[in-house]
């Protein structure tokens, strides 16, 4: 009986379809990397973006606490703060006591290269105007 199942094809897979398990696999596997990738760079972009904005949250504090005391040196203590916190200073003003700060972050996108994320940040006097 067992001869004769096999005999009429109606055992296991026709030889046309054999492996096409494998193939199927390594697609899905692709798939499931690709994505992965994806995943990965967008979180890296994300935490250089937050790292920018804190940077810039910090520097712009400091520079704003001595701002009315030391006007000169407020853009210089936020340059020291943004670079202690991994970032570069682009631009400090100071008006009214408000200091306004704008700083970048270099970092390296896997399979792309890299980036540079931005953000600004301004502090002052309560009720003061920017």
């Amino acid at each position: 009986m067992g001869a004769e199942f096999q005999a009429c094809g109606g055992g296991g897979p026709s030889s046309r379809e054999r492996g096409s398990a494998t193939i199927w696999t390594i697609a899905l596997m692709t798939a499931v990397w690709a994505m992965a990738m994806v995943v990965v760079q967008v979180g890296v972009a994300r935490v250089a973006r937050h790292r920018a904005q804190s940077a810039a949250d910090l520097g712009a504090l400091g520079a704003a606490r001595v701002a009315l005391a030391v006007p000169d040196e407020a853009c210089r203590r936020a340059g020291a703060i943004t670079v202690a916190n991994g970032a570069s200073l682009r631009s400090c003003s100071l008006s009214g006591g408000v200091a306004e700060v704008a700083v970048t972050v270099r970092f390296v996108v896997p399979l792309l290269g890299p980036a540079t994320a931005t953000a600004s940040a301004s502090a002052g006097p309560v009720g003061a105007a920017a």
